[in-house]
């Protein structure tokens, strides 16, 4: 009898524990299938939900999020061929430094856009959205041990 309880609980537990893991990735399976467009259109009417855009800045914004969106993929699509292929290396520290400078020019241009297209007010609260959304990753890379 002992042994059967013992077993029954082990055996739910490992089956927790497999669903659990499952359900982390698939946010980013659904949206990796995504088109460029198709993610873009989101973004946007998220952004029309959450600062309430004037149709002429819903269209700006979809423009920028339309560009953004096929760089994104077109990096995606880069880096998986990469690793599929076997050529993915790590970067060196140069390579690292040049990456992340671009990185930040491109963050600091599309902060420089999005401030053409919004209100003073609007532009506020779009800040506090992104920043918000890059704590919140934050705070889940370091639930899963990875550094941030």
């Amino acid at each position: 009898m002992k042994r059967l309880v013992v077993f029954v609980v082990l055996l739910t537990s490992v089956g927790a524990i497999a669903q659990r893991h499952q359900d982390s990735r698939m946010g980013k399976k659904i949206k990796a299938d995504m088109t460029a467009e198709q993610l873009a259109t989101l973004h946007t009417k998220k952004l029309i939900l959450a600062l309430d855009l004037t149709s002429r800045q819903e269209q700006q914004v979809m423009a920028i999020n339309l560009e953004q969106a096929e760089f994104r993929k077109a990096k995606h699509e880069e880096f998986q061929e990469k690793k599929e292929s076997g050529t993915f290396k790590k970067p060196t520290a140069d390579e690292r430094y040049a990456l992340e400078n671009a990185r930040l020019d491109r963050q600091i241009a599309h902060h420089q856009k999005m401030k053409e297209v919004l209100s003073e007010e609007q532009y506020k609260t779009w800040k506090k959205l992104a920043l918000g959304k890059r704590m919140n990753g934050k705070k889940k890379m370091q639930e899963k041990g990875r550094r941030g």
